[in-house]
């Protein structure tokens, strides 16, 4: 159960992203988040349900 003031959104939340790190591996590239979500420097996640979120960063279009 989450402690933050406010409450972190829930990892089925379509806000789940902004929850506190509690745990930052930048060097292999992940995050876990207070809802329990991992959060991957390629923006991919992997819900607490174990359900992989594909990764949804914005790419720039070829010229």
């Amino acid at each position: 159960m989450c402690q933050h003031k406010p409450t972190c959104p829930s990892a089925e939340a379509a806000d789940r992203e902004a929850a506190v790190v509690v745990a930052a591996h930048p060097e292999q590239g992940w995050s876990r988040l207070c809802n329990g979500v991992l959060l991957f420097e390629d923006t991919g996640e992997i819900l607490p349900n174990g359900k992989i979120v594909a990764p949804h960063r914005l790419t720039s279009a070829a010229a």
